[in-house]
Order: C-alpha cells, then sequence, then structure tokens
C-alpha cells in the first residue's frame, strides 16, 4: 500500500520527532506499516532542525516538548529553511496557549497523542497537502485567535509601496473561504476546482502578499474584511 496525498506521486515522506524513544518508534512504525515512507527520527531539537534539514520529509511529525531546543523554535526553523514543509504537532498538551504558539510558529496542524493510529494516519495524509488538522474543538480556537489578532493594531508591512498587489477575482476568492476557515479540500468542493488548483491560488497569493504562511494569510483576509463577505 502506498500513501500519496492529493495529486503528489509516490509515498508521503515522514519524519517523526519525539523525546520518549518507544513511543517516537511506535509512531515511526505504525506510519512506515500503512505506506508512509519515514526518512528519519529525531529525540531532541537541534538533532530534528539537522535531519529535517538533511531528509528533507513532506511531514514533519512534532511533539512540542523536546530537550535542547523546544519543539515551536524546531518549528519555526525547519520551516523557514524549507517553506514547503508541513509541521503536524503531536503532543499530550492540549492547552490553549501550546495551541496557538505552534501555529503561529508555523504548524499546519495540531493533534493530541489520545488521536488513533487512524486518526493520525489521515492526519498526516492531509497535512501533506496542506489542509489544517486539528483534534475537535482546537480548530475554532484557532480561527477566534485569527480574529483577535486582526482586531488588534500592528505594523503595516511596506509602507513605503503605493498600492497593494493585485490579486485576481479567483485569487480572492479562494482568499475568502481561506479566512472562513474552510480546508482546501472543501474550498476545492464549493469552488468545483481541483484542490491542487486551490494550492496553487494559496500559494500565488502568499508570494504577492509577500506572507509567508497561512496564519499571516488569515489574518491579513480578516483584516481586510473578507471573512464577512
Amino acid at each position: 500500500m502506498t500513501e500519496t496525498g492529493g495529486d503528489r506521486q509516490g509515498p508521503i515522506k515522514v519524519m517523526v520527532v519525539d523525546d520518549h524513544p518507544m513511543w517516537r518508534d511506535a509512531v515511526a512504525r505504525d506510519l512506515a506499516e500503512s505506506g508512509f515512507e519515514v526518512v528519519a527520527t529525531a529525540g531532541d531539537g537541534d538533532q530534528a532542525v539537522r535531519r529535517a534539514k538533511a531528509a528533507a520529509p513532506d511531514v514533519l511529525v512534532l511533539d512540542l516538548n523536546l530537550p535542547a531546543k523546544p519543539g515551536v523554535q524546531v518549528c519555526k526553523e525547519v520551516v523557514a529553511a524549507n517553506p514547503a514543509l508541513r509541521v503536524l504537532v503531536l503532543s499530550a498538551s492540549g492547552e490553549h496557549a501550546d495551541v496557538l504558539e505552534a501555529v503561529k510558529s508555523g504548524a499546519t496542524g495540531y493533534l493530541l497523542k489520545s488521536a488513533s493510529t487512524g486518526e493520525l494516519q489521515d492526519a498526516v495524509r492531509r497535512t501533506a497537502v496542506g489542509d489544517p488538522v486539528f483534534t475537535p474543538g482546537l480548530a475554532g480556537l484557532v480561527l477566534g485567535e485569527y480574529r483577535r489578532l486582526a482586531s488588534e493594531p500592528g505594523p503595516a508591512p511596506d509602507t513605503g509601496e503605493p498600492k497593494a498587489p493585485r490579486l485576481t477575482d479567483r485569487e480572492t476568492e479562494v482568499l475568502r473561504l481561506v479566512a472562513k476557515g474552510l480546508s482546501y479540500k472543501q474550498i476545492a468542493e464549493r469552488l468545483v476546482i481541483s484542490h491542487r488548483t486551490v494550492q496553487n491560488h494559496v500559494q500565488n497569493t502568499l508570494g504577492k502578499l509577500q506572507l509567508h504562511n497561512r496564519v499571516e494569510l488569515v489574518r491579513y483576509a480578516i483584516e481586510r474584511g473578507l471573512d464577512d463577505e
């Protein structure tokens, strides 16, 4: 059996980071047995950053509580080094502060360790194609934080530019649905386009607006009232 995500070819490459050897090995084994390609594992933060750069996984399954370097810092560094890398946090903590900090650091999803093997496999699969994946109850929390952030004044980037970049009508439409909290799959179904086309529109929009991740994109959209349309 070979796991694929979206239109991608070949197995999804996964790296597992956790400081507990038995847990780390069990997760890696379960993913490998279900068809994912486990390209590396790591037991501390420094090791995780080094190995992620060398192994170039599609998805990094990351615990937050790590020695040497905390998981949120690992997330920031690996995403900065490779923006295409998706990070799925797998943590024992459901604390709101931990969830929000992870997302702000660049994580695509957040799953509790109480999740079943099947839920983890589905989360990795969806994370690989850029869908935000959260343990039930946490998605609303994250969207609520987006709205709170958007209501706060912040420094306006590139204030010297005469006008904002121009988005196409389709890019604006996709951005509006992203701001409403829809997954890429839901957006594709709503607009009757492919999942990959949605991804392309999001990547193009990020590039035009000089933003780095979905968190910044949603904040941009909410600041402009696109989520209320």
